[in-house]
Order: structure tokens, then sequence, then C-alpha cells
């Protein structure tokens, strides 16, 4: 996970936000039910102290992981981005060269990716295949039923 993520200014600022709001917020929440249960008596047989506890643990996990990504986060600029060619936060738009259909997906890191947004991720088969490819350039691309090919029609912002 320590590999390099670009993202958006204002994804960036919605992570930070995020890992914000768990530290200020989340993680005091769950300490004081941790504190609550264990004042019902016997830990041993208390349920509610067992749930806290778990609950504290998964917040744990995900604010380690959220602080390694925004860590790990590169600002792009996307005054700064070459359309010439695909690149992460740019829209391509391809052709299936098998059944012709078109689609238009912006490239974007893991933690951004929504398909009904229309929002691609990079690390994503389809999305490594089309990286670097320029319009007219036809991308193979190996995807769990085998290999497709995908021709890029138009690349913008």
């Amino acid at each position: 996970m320590s590999e390099v993520m670009y993202v958006s200014k204002e994804s960036f600022e919605k992570m930070k936000q995020e890992l914000h709001e768990m530290l200020t917020v989340q993680r005091p929440a769950a300490s004081r039910a941790i504190a609550e249960a264990r004042e019902k008596g016997d830990l041993r047989e208390n349920a509610e102290y067992d749930a806290a506890k778990e609950a504290q643990g998964i917040l744990e996990a995900k604010i380690a992981k959220l602080e390694i990504m925004v860590h790990s986060a590169r600002i792009v600029d996307e005054s700064q981005i070459d359309t010439s060619k695909v690149s992460v936060l740019t829209k391509v738009t391809f052709t299936n060269m098998a059944t012709k259909k078109k689609s238009t997906f912006q490239l974007v890191a893991e933690k951004e990716a929504n398909l009904k947004e229309g929002r691609l991720s990079v690390s994503s088969p389809i999305g490594q295949g089309l990286l670097g490819k320029t319009v007219g350039e036809i991308a193979e691309v190996s995807v769990p039923n085998g290999k497709m090919k995908l021709k890029v029609n138009a690349i913008a912002l």
C-alpha cells in the first residue's frame, strides 16, 4: 500500500477531512463506548464490551489505512495534465473492438473509483491497459475472461 496514489486536490482534501473526523470524533466515541461497557461489570461475560473493543479495532484499522493513503498521495494539478495520451485524471473514450460498444471513463486512483459515476481505477486491468495510449491506438487488455481490444477514440479533462 506504500505505492504512490495520484489524486486531485479535492480528493486529497476529502481524505484529510475524513481522517480528521476519525481521529477527533470517532476515536474518542469508541473509547467512551469501551469505558461505559467496562463499568457494567465482569468483562469475561460482557458482550457490550467485546462489541465496543471490536468496533474500536475496526476503526483503528481504517485510520491506519487512511493515514497511509494520505501520506502516499500525490496531488495532480489538472492544468498540467497532458491530454495527448491517457493518464491519471483524464477522461478517455474508447471502443471495445469485439462488441463495438463505446465507453467513457475518467481514470482515477483506486479509492476514488466508482463505475456508476464513470470513474475507473488506474490500477484496474482496463485502466492499466489504457495508460499511455494515444488517440487511435488499440490497447490489448487482459481481463478474467481473456483478452480485450480497446481503441482509444478521445482523451479529455
